[in-house]
């Protein structure tokens, strides 16, 4: 049995995270992720570095390895917004995440600020790596100025060069979605929501135009209304007036989708008798209400997490990813749509 090296007092004394990734013929980042128990390193490549601590006598101070990796314990979350339960169940699964992973979590909401990219800045000094929403009014230049100081992540958005994203299925859903109605027998279907506000509901009006395509009919326009209980309600009001004629209405989220079933239900309209509604997300009103919304389900709370997950893994040295990871999503049928409630 071979005779185990035992360093010197000089130079346990000189021993420092560079020696050891010189020694062990790694880099930095590989180091500091074996000491931090990161288990995205390989066994020989473990064993390689805990040699090298061994050899050297390496005692890794604290204060000294957040030196050397920047570490802040903390991630940032970009979010346009919290109102609405799709932002409050992204952040608690991000958040949940992060503590589990001993992260702590800054927040900036992008609507609420005069100077957006200042903010952003700053986040960028007290976090080790952000997250930022694909719809937030960032532009991509200073995406890209992050990326160089901070690993990014973007959630429900396109990647971009060293930047990956994250984010839940939509196009083929949206199909099968629309395709549904349509099989309804509805032909004069509107897709309520705007296309531009992200890619994600860009996606959703996609399937909306390939379901029709795909039963030789022309799509609609989209109505261009913001994702929120408000303007549903408006968009509703004006179909009542008369500005819109429809038999089905799919609805860019739930939000919009139960403030209008509501407005119209309210005025005597039956749902989905004279016209269907239908949605996205699977909030949780969406069960309990009558008729119950069609809609399709998205794990908005497994997306968040995944997104702290790849935020800590890109901290750690991981690369990023040239594709989107893509969560599936699944088409909810209830009665909203025309189909018969389940007994």
């Amino acid at each position: 049995m071979a005779k185990q090296h035992q360093a010197s007092p000089e130079a346990r004394q000189g021993a420092t995270i560079y020696s050891v990734a010189e020694h062990a013929g790694v880099s930095i980042a590989t180091v500091s992720r074996v000491l931090q128990g990161v288990t995205v390193v390989s066994e020989p490549t473990r064993q390689k570095v805990l040699a090298a601590v061994e050899e050297l006598g390496y005692v890794a101070l604290g204060a000294a390895r957040s030196l050397a990796v920047r570490h802040h314990e903390a991630h940032g979350l970009v979010l346009p917004e919290l109102s609405g339960p799709y932002y409050a169940e992204l952040l608690m699964g991000f958040e949940a995440r992060a503590a589990e992973l001993a992260q702590s979590v800054v927040l900036v909401l992008t609507d609420s600020r005069t100077d957006l990219a200042a903010a952003v800045r700053q986040l960028a000094t007290r976090v080790d790596a952000i997250a930022v929403f694909g719809s937030a009014p960032i532009s991509a230049d200073v995406v890209r100025l992050l990326r160089a100081k901070k690993p990014v992540v973007v959630i429900a958005g396109e990647p971009q060069d060293g930047v990956e994203a994250v984010s839940a299925e939509n196009l083929e859903s949206a199909r099968e979605l629309a395709g549904h109605l349509l099989d309804h027998g509805k032909r004069r279907a509107l897709f309520v929501g705007d296309p531009d506000s992200g890619p994600d509901i860009h996606n959703r009006y996609a399937g909306y135009v390939a379901a029709h395509r795909d039963r030789g009919l022309d799509a609609a326009e989209p109505v261009r209304v913001a994702l929120r209980e408000a303007e549903g309600t408006a968009f509703a009001q004006r179909m009542l007036a008369g500005a819109y004629e429809a038999d089905a209405l799919m609805c860019a989220n739930d939000e919009l989708a139960l403030s209008i079933m509501a407005t119209l239900q309210d005025a005597g309209r039956d749902v989905p008798g004279d016209v269907a509604v239908v949605g996205w997300d699977d909030v949780m009103t969406a069960r309990y209400v009558r008729p119950g919304l069609t809609t399709v389900r998205q794990p908005v709370h497994e997306l968040g997490a995944l997104a702290a997950d790849r935020l800590h893994e890109l901290v750690s040295g991981e690369p990023p990813r040239s594709r989107a990871q893509t969560l599936p999503t699944q088409l909810v049928v209830r009665s909203s749509c025309g189909c018969r409630a389940a007994t």
